[in-house]
């Protein structure tokens, strides 16, 4: 766990934390002097029972309302912490959030590659919640539990040294025992989550690939799939609530056996005069304090450990640091501008498949205001070549040049914002409006700008004749359009910006040939 990190992110939060756990402790001290104070209200309760009303009220008074006022007061510290800490929690989450998508797309095109995107948006997401969740219980619940279990210890021992010694020797075994099925629990419980994950996996597919499983008529099939896991999901979801029940009814049996022993060893202490019955509810009060604290640290042990874990796989990314900056370099003027490419001896291998060689001493010369077609079999390396223009890899060998200058020199951002164009083999659009998506290839052009766009592309027919036109929204990927259509409104999107240099990866392949 990179804590030197972590504190990058807490720093700004630091005064709210600091409130935070002032009105924590003190939380946890009031909650400590509540027993003391039910035990005097239980002494004049004793007292007065077979008094008269009048002199019962006058009192009763005065502790009722002591005991009234530490409530009010533990209330709005409750409250004030609580407040506190979701807003700081929500804070340190949101600001990792944005660091870590901001991380993500600094990352090299190779990096995506060999990470699943499914393992990237667990990421940002449940491990962050997951880190978020254990902060503030790590907080809350630590600090009460931990301030209010030694507080009331010393309260026991104050009250009755020979009841702490008997509650010393059986809370130990209790606790570790509730920690050693806990621990089986949370195993249990991990795995019911992801067995769930397998299911949620295989409905993602289908539903995701729907047009695949109609064509192939695999809906029974897929189906029998996600059947089969989520039967399996349930079964350890069944095994689970059987062990929480078995753990939740052996724990009310001890608890309760703990209460009956307090009640009958200190019955016999108040026979001879050595408790007042104030004081034997005040203990009872006061273990019964210690019992839920201790099982909160134990419960809270583990969800930190958990916590500890989703952190540090969140802060292995934020420590990535890729290859090919987005930004720094040189550029060109652009009234010198040609887009004249050269590739030079290139030899280059795909970073997860680095023992087969793609391209080896590939030369290739491309003049300017020319077209220039490369043809070659499946898996050849024209895509390969696009990708190394783009600088989405770096040759393992030779050098690639834009007007004499090697591309690997340039400002990476400049040089694909402004002088490349480029449509892939599998055009991608985002599911908002046509409009927008055409607008990607250059934000602030104007919507006079997207229809010349769109009428170069020769979309601007089909675009106008939805009920919404251009503000017609595309779906997922695309998915309300034909191959075609988002074909064409992948070429307006790069013609948008007027490259220098525009590359068309068999980008025109699902259109008509009209």
């Amino acid at each position: 766990f990179d804590w030197p990190l972590f504190w990058t992110f807490l720093r700004p939060q630091l005064l709210a934390l600091s409130a935070a756990v002032v009105l924590a402790l003190g939380a946890a001290l009031l909650n400590v002097r509540i027993p003391v104070l039910l035990g005097q209200l239980v002494d004049v309760v004793a007292r007065c029972a077979r008094g008269h009303v009048a002199t019962y009220l006058r009192e009763v008074r005065r502790p009722a309302l002591r005991l009234l006022a530490v409530y009010c007061l533990q209330g709005l510290l409750t409250f004030g912490y609580i407040a506190l800490l979701a807003r700081v929690g929500e804070q340190v989450a949101g600001n990792m959030r944005k660091a870590l998508f901001s991380a993500l797309l600094r990352q090299e095109v190779a990096f995506f590659d060999a990470t699943r995107t499914g393992q990237l948006v667990t990421r940002l997401t449940a491990d962050i919640q997951e880190f978020k969740s254990s902060f503030k219980l790590a907080i809350s619940q630590g600090l009460r539990s931990g301030t209010q279990t030694a507080g009331c210890f010393v309260s026991l021992y104050l009250l009755s040294p020979k009841l702490t010694g008997l509650l010393l020797v059986a809370l130990p075994a209790l606790v570790g025992a509730g920690a050693f099925i806990g621990a089986f629990l949370r195993s249990l419980s991990r795995q019911a989550q992801e067995q769930v994950a397998k299911a949620t996996v295989v409905a993602d597919e289908a539903l995701g690939n729907v047009r695949t499983v109609r064509a192939f008529a695999m809906e029974e099939q897929q189906a029998g799939l996600f059947r089969a896991e989520v039967d399996r999901a349930a079964r350890l979801s069944e095994q689970l609530g059987l062990g929480i029940a078995a753990f939740q009814g052996l724990s009310n049996l001890a608890l309760n056996g703990i209460v009956l022993g307090t009640i009958f060893v200190g019955g016999s202490l108040m026979a001879g005069d050595q408790l007042s019955p104030g004081d034997l509810m005040s203990f009872l009060v006061a273990s019964q304090t210690v019992q839920r604290s201790l099982a909160s640290i134990s419960i809270l042990m583990g969800q930190v450990v958990r916590g500890l874990s989703a952190g540090a796989r969140v802060f292995e990314l934020l420590r990535l640091e890729p290859l090919v900056p987005l930004q720094g370099g040189a550029s060109i003027p652009a009234h010198s501008l040609c887009g004249r490419i050269c590739f030079n001896h290139v030899s280059f291998s795909y970073p997860t498949r680095p023992g087969y060689p793609v391209l080896q001493d590939f030369s290739l010369t491309l003049p300017p205001c020319q077209t220039v077609a490369i043809v070659g079999p499946s898996g050849g390396g024209k895509s390969t070549v696009a990708a190394l223009l783009e600088r989405f890899y770096e040759p393992t060998a030779g050098t690639i040049t834009l007007d004499g200058h090697d591309i690997a020199g340039l400002d990476p951002s400049w040089l694909r914002g402004q002088v490349i164009g480029f449509i892939s083999q599998e055009p991608v659009l985002f599911g908002t409006t046509i409009m927008e998506n055409i607008r990607f290839g250059k934000p602030g052009a104007s919507d006079a700008e997207v229809y010349e766009a769109a009428r170069l592309a020769n979309a601007d027919g089909f675009i106008r004749s939805f009920p919404e036109g251009y503000d017609t929204v595309v779906g997922e990927r695309g998915a309300a359009l034909s191959g075609g259509q988002k074909q064409r409104i992948a070429i307006a999107r790069a013609l948008l910006k007027d490259p220098a240099v525009l590359i068309l990866d068999e980008a025109t392949s699902a259109l008509d040939a009209q």
